[in-house]
């Protein structure tokens, strides 16, 4: 594709398959077709109508959402990555594009799945004395997951979680603290399928009860145009400004991430529009896709969603929602305000121009078209902080979203519109805020609101910004999309099942707090006793090793997975050496987010690179460059909480002297890496600069004013070398 123009969307569909494993649907037959887009708005229907009207008995909600997941998968995705490409070598084997295997599987699966719904009423009697036929399906189960989230996921998962499984049943062949009397395959079937600490457990739980509904809600979000409309605010803020292009980049990454919680469908998205204008411009190619991709992971971490995490985090440590989004504020800020100094000192160094206002969208223009799109997520925040719950605040979004776009024009909305829009709302306020608590009067009124909403559309004379075929063909691709974090959850339920029956979480924390420890004690003999405790020390080292760990294990492992793994064995760790488990939690998520910019497997700087038409492997060292605050300012909040806002202890001075320090080391950070501040830097002040920002990063008074009294004599140096140049140039 021609690097200078925008990619189709056939192009873009190519790239997130190639990139995302996700995304790698294989060709349907139209029957087939038929039937599967049938079941997917079925699930998508399903989970909507339990987010609004009360979620079922929880093994039965978990049931139904991972038998149809499960089914599903074994439907769209082949088993082998080359038939994505070629045509079914026999119709009679292979149905409408699926064999024959694969019909099987996809029944076997849901039908082992729904077993436990089935027997719910005895499970009491057969946990710990499964009968024979528990085991067999069970074992069904296990093999058809892992089978389901290869395909889906790729090897690196379901490769992790045989690991689990041979170590859980080889436990007397470990050494040492790994050692343990080990598991019968009935064990570990009757562990993993019929308590609700395995495959059913809360992994299953989040994403059957939050995460498909916020996946849902960013696809119909982005139908009715609220992704564009973000697109066109980040240009008419940023895109005037020197380097335009990439500035727009990390601003409309910022504010798409609030729709999308994959790094690989936000550098698609959002960089089939930047990347191409920041190659106009001037930036190299690698520098462009790499600009994109750490934007766009910058998704995963921004409230109010965090790619699904802010819910697990619910799940987990027990706090609410709000709680969860105020920690989040500033370090996603600091992620995306290292990305732009960068971007800039970059832009300055190359004298890299601006969009002029031919290239960018009219502002005013774009809000007079696209305003009413901003009423769902405005709607979906509200209730969120509101206190009730998330999958109620998805339901109002989706509903929010489907009004919107039926009964509203891009121009020219009329009163009979207006009208149309608020009585809609005014039905979905009051189903939600109405305090109706009778199912069948809130069912009623859905009722009346699904059939009415049509005949009022044609009476009216009304076509919206998008019609019925586009609303039905969203809830298709949502379910489509969350496909794959449905099988990657049950896959982290092995893992967490693991850990459960053997132990072995508590194990490997021991085992890295002793490593922790002895490596600091070797460390501590070279420097002075002033500059560090042994405790700081070792939780110094313990954290490296925690940070490594997740981005090996990301490495393919979508975040949602990793968080999740992380939280079971690592995060007990830090908790175990003083850190507050939600400074522990937050900690791991960000390195495991960083895994999707750090080579050798950066799946979103491949997807960007697959636009900007340049080096993978290049593309990827300069995003994982980009994205350095990222992995310096978990450090910085685990010595000192106070930059998450809502820990124990926060004081507004740990707070000021934190944020302060923080931004004025990433801004030295960004300018040493680029080898720019005002002027072009030598050497020694690229080194000072290094030094006086890592001084400023870490938390405390004195680092703070060290690092500042550092940087004093390069910024003079800057200041000076500034005003010669500008003395020079012509008038």
């Amino acid at each position: 594709m021609s690097a200078a123009a925008p990619p189709d969307e056939a192009q873009l569909a190519a790239l997130e398959r190639k990139f995302d494993p996700e995304m790698r649907f294989r060709p349907l037959g139209r029957t087939v077709s038929t039937l599967v887009g049938a079941l997917l708005i079925a699930l998508s229907l399903f989970h909507y109508y339990t987010a609004g009207f009360g979620l079922l008995q929880e093994i039965t909600h978990r049931g139904v959402h991972l038998a149809f997941v499960l089914g599903l998968i074994f439907l769209v995705f082949p088993h082998r990555r080359a038939l994505l490409e070629q045509a079914p070598p026999s119709r009679l084997l292979w149905p409408g594009g699926v064999p024959w295997f694969d019909w099987l599987f996809a029944l076997a699966v849901a039908a082992s799945v729904l077993y436990i719904p089935w027997v719910f009423d005895d499970l009491a009697f057969r946990v710990g004395n499964p009968s024979g036929l528990d085991v067999v399906m069970g074992s069904i189960l296990l093999i058809a997951l892992l089978e389901a989230t290869r395909r889906s996921m790729g090897w690196p998962l379901p490769v992790i979680a045989l690991l689990f499984i041979a170590y859980a049943l080889a436990g007397p062949v470990f050494p040492g603290l790994l050692k343990h009397a080990g598991a019968t395959w009935t064990q570990l079937v009757n562990h993993q399928y019929l308590t609700s600490q395995g495959i059913y457990g809360v992994a299953v739980g989040v994403v059957a009860t939050y995460v498909f509904h916020f996946v849902l809600f960013g696809v119909i979000a982005t139908r009715v145009g609220l992704g564009q409309l973000f697109l066109d605010v980040a240009s008419a803020v940023a895109g005037r400004y020197a380097g335009g292009p990439a500035k727009v980049s990390v601003f409309g990454s910022a504010l798409f991430g609030m729709l999308s919680g994959s790094s690989v469908a936000n550098a698609v998205t959002v960089g089939s529009l930047t990347i191409p204008a920041m190659i106009r411009v001037g930036y190299k190619r690698e520098f462009a896709g790499a600009v994109e991709a750490a934007s766009s992971t910058g998704g995963q971490i921004t409230p109010p969603v965090l790619g699904a995490a802010a819910f697990l985090m619910i799940e987990f440590l027990g706090l609410p929602y709000q709680t969860i989004i105020a920690a989040a504020a500033v370090p996603a800020f600091m992620h995306f305000f290292g990305v732009f100094m960068q971007v800039h000192f970059e832009a300055k160094r190359h004298g890299l121009r601006g969009l002029t206002d031919d290239e960018m969208p009219k502002l005013r223009d774009s809000f007079a078209r696209r305003w009413p799109t901003l009423i769902p997520l405005a709607l979906l925040i509200v209730i969120l902080v509101s206190g009730r719950t998330p999958y109620l605040a998805a339901f109002a979004g989706i509903s929010s979203c489907a009004i919107v776009g039926l009964s509203t024009l891009e121009r020219g909305n009329t009163a009979r519109h207006w009208a149309l829009m608020a009585g809609l709302h005014a039905l979905l306020l009051a189903l939600v805020f109405g305090g109706i608590e009778h199912g069948g009067v809130k069912l009623a009124l859905l009722g009346v609101a699904v059939i009415a909403t049509p005949l009022a559309l044609k009476a009216l004379r009304i076509r919206g910004r998008i019609g019925t075929p586009v609303l039905v063909e969203a809830l298709g691709t949502g379910a489509k999309y969350a496909l794959a974090v449905g099988a990657a959850a049950a896959s982290v339920g092995i893992v967490i099942g693991v850990v459960t029956l053997t132990g072995v979480g508590f194990k490997l924390s021991t085992i890295i707090t002793g490593a922790a420890q002895a490596t600091a004690a070797t460390v501590g003999t070279l420097l002075p006793a002033a500059l560090a405790s042994p405790q700081a020390l070792t939780l110094l080292v313990a954290l490296v090793m925690t940070g490594v760990v997740c981005i090996l294990l990301g490495a393919g492992i979508p975040t949602t997975a990793n968080y999740i793994i992380m939280v079971t064995v690592a995060a007990p760790t830090l908790v175990q050496l003083g850190v507050e488990p939600l400074v522990a939690h937050f900690f791991v998520f960000y390195y495991g987010v960083l895994a999707d910019i750090t080579p050798p497997v950066a799946l979103a700087a491949y997807a960007a690179s697959g636009m900007a038409g340049s080096d993978p492997f290049r593309t990827g060292n300069t995003a994982f460059r980009l994205g350095l605050a990222k992995a310096l300012v978990p450090f910085v909040f685990v010595f000192s909480p106070a930059l998450l806002i809502v820990t124990k202890g926060f004081t507004l001075y740990d707070f000021t002297l934190t944020f302060t320090g923080c931004v004025l080391g990433i801004t030295l950070l960004a300018a040493a890496l680029s080898r720019f501040f005002l002027v072009e830097m030598s050497r020694v002040e690229q080194a000072l600069c290094v030094l006086a920002a890592l001084l400023l990063i870490a938390p405390g008074l004195v680092p703070t004013v060290a690092g500042a009294l550092l940087a004093l004599p390069m910024g003079l140096r800057q200041l000076a070398a500034w005003r010669r140049h500008r003395a020079a140039a012509p008038a």
